[in-house]
């Protein structure tokens, strides 16, 4: 009669360690959700910012239509972006675009000086360094996640309940060619 209740426990043993594991690695990929929630918010945040910078310079340097141009092309690209990579990519090319812009203040004295200008200037500092913290935040949350699919035993199920890895949000660039950009 007690021989049955050997195999019987060791299959409850792992239907519970599967089910332990299960939502771990739910959590964990809920964590790396919410980690890339916050850097689009950021994303979004600096977006929102942009119309207003742009405005400003405008007011002051209005010969200045190819920046304008581009400037309102990659934000487009950034708000159409669907994967990490895509992100990544339009958020190199809408810091350079930016890096263009601010650097425009050089050539005009009087917007350097205007109120609203070093307002948005300095919001738009802030917001790069919430980007930053974001971007660090989700991938200390996906290098865990990535670790703990590879690592046994969660390795030996993670593929079969449908967990893989997540993509990193990296520069698509040369980090060296990042504009430089002087009040």
């Amino acid at each position: 009669m007690k021989k049955w209740l050997i195999p019987v426990g060791i299959i409850v043993l792992l239907g519970v360690m599967l089910v332990s594991g299960y939502n771990n690695l739910v959590k964990m990929s809920e964590g790396v959700n919410g980690s890339w929630s916050q850097v689009q918010n950021q994303l979004q945040r600096r977006a929102d910012l942009i119309p207003n910078l742009v405005e400003t310079v405008k007011g002051y340097a209005s010969q200045e239509k190819e920046i304008f141009t581009e400037v309102a092309e990659a934000r487009s690209k950034l708000a159409g972006a669907s994967t990490v990579g895509a992100a990544a990519q339009a958020d190199q090319a809408v810091t350079g675009a930016l890096g263009r812009l601010l650097a425009i203040s050089e050539n005009y004295p009087q917007l350097k000086s205007d109120a609203n200008f070093r307002a948005l200037q300095d919001e738009l500092a802030g917001t790069e360094n919430r980007i930053a913290v974001a971007r660090m935040d989700y991938n200390n949350t996906v290098q865990s996640y990535n670790a703990k699919i590879k690592t046994i035993p969660s390795s030996l199920y993670a593929g079969l309940l449908g967990f893989g890895e997540r993509d990193y949000f990296k520069p698509t660039a040369n980090v060296e060619n990042v504009p430089e950009v002087k009040f």
